[in-house]
């Protein structure tokens, strides 16, 4: 079960590594596209699913940590109602106009939103999206008017159409709207240059701090048998170390991020110590 819809970034890993899976283990995965409320809608289908391996919610951070902050009230515990299964890999995300846009620079696009207090639109697609969006604000000292889509690709499709000035793109697609000369990309959100397209700045190179990456990984419910997880996670920990799986997911923007169950448990529980605090020194208000 995937939080976002088809052609989000979350969407793509899905596939690739389902993929792989299905040839490893003979089982076909089928991906269940759930989008909605932040990913809590894919989270609780997954939640209320019998523990028996054949249900899984392939997650980016914000059905798993980051919900815990932006929502006022969650149907779940990301420490207790999930069975961590395996760690898939982390990304960035990068802020981009439309290619025809008067903006070139990070600093341009702040320049041109302060003369605009409130009018310049932007669009957002998870939590990271979201979260960056709130950053950029914070540091740069401008207000913009935030629109929440069900996912990226959403967004994306009505900056091209004129009707948001900015995003924030996870890389997969950012290289693929850039390579096509359609959008252009201001800067990523990771603390230095991404070596997918080293020619991008990074948008702490002009405002100091800016760090927001996210990252993907495999649950599934609670009391999902030890026998279950640790086949699934030898599986996708041996789909991550070949060559074909790690050049399928580079071209979507992806590092892979094998783990072991216990060592994502613990990583999910730091990472919603990490997201609480980015959505508080954002000034973020919970929904």
């Amino acid at each position: 079960v995937v939080p976002f819809p088809a052609g989000a970034a979350t969407d793509l890993a899905a596939r690739v590594v389902g993929q792989q899976l299905s040839a490893a283990l003979g089982q076909p995965f089928v991906v269940d596209n759930k989008p909605g409320a932040g990913g809590s809608i894919a989270a609780m289908e997954v939640i209320r699913a019998a523990p028996d391996g054949y249900t899984l919610l392939f997650s980016s951070n914000s059905a798993i940590s980051s919900n815990v902050a932006l929502l006022k009230k969650i149907p779940y515990d990301p420490n207790k109602d999930f069975q961590p299964v395996a760690g898939i890999g982390e990304t960035v995300l990068v802020l981009m106009v439309k290619a025809n846009a008067p903006q070139k620079t990070v600093q341009d696009l702040v320049g041109y939103a302060k003369q605009r207090p409130g009018k310049v639109t932007a669009g957002y697609g998870s939590s990271s999206s979201q979260v960056s969006i709130a950053v950029l604000n914070k540091l740069g000292g401008m207000e913009t008017l935030s629109v929440p889509y069900k996912g990226i690709p959403l967004a994306v499709n009505d900056v091209l159409g004129g009707t948001l000035d900015y995003t924030f793109v996870d890389a997969g697609n950012a290289l693929a709207q850039s390579k096509g000369g359609a959008m252009r990309a201001l800067g990523v959100t990771s603390p230095k240059r991404t070596p997918l397209a080293p020619d991008w700045p990074a948008i702490a190179e002009v405002l100091t701090g800016f760090d927001v990456t996210a990252w993907f990984a495999i649950v599934g419910p609670a009391g999902l048998p030890k026998d279950v997880v640790d086949k699934l996670n030898g599986a996708t920990n041996t789909a991550l170390g070949q060559a074909e799986l790690k050049t399928k997911l580079a071209g979507i923007g992806i590092a892979p991020m094998p783990m072991q169950p216990e060592q994502l448990k613990s990583f999910i529980g730091t990472e919603v110590t990490k997201w609480t605090r980015l959505v508080k020194d954002a000034n973020i208000q919970p929904e």
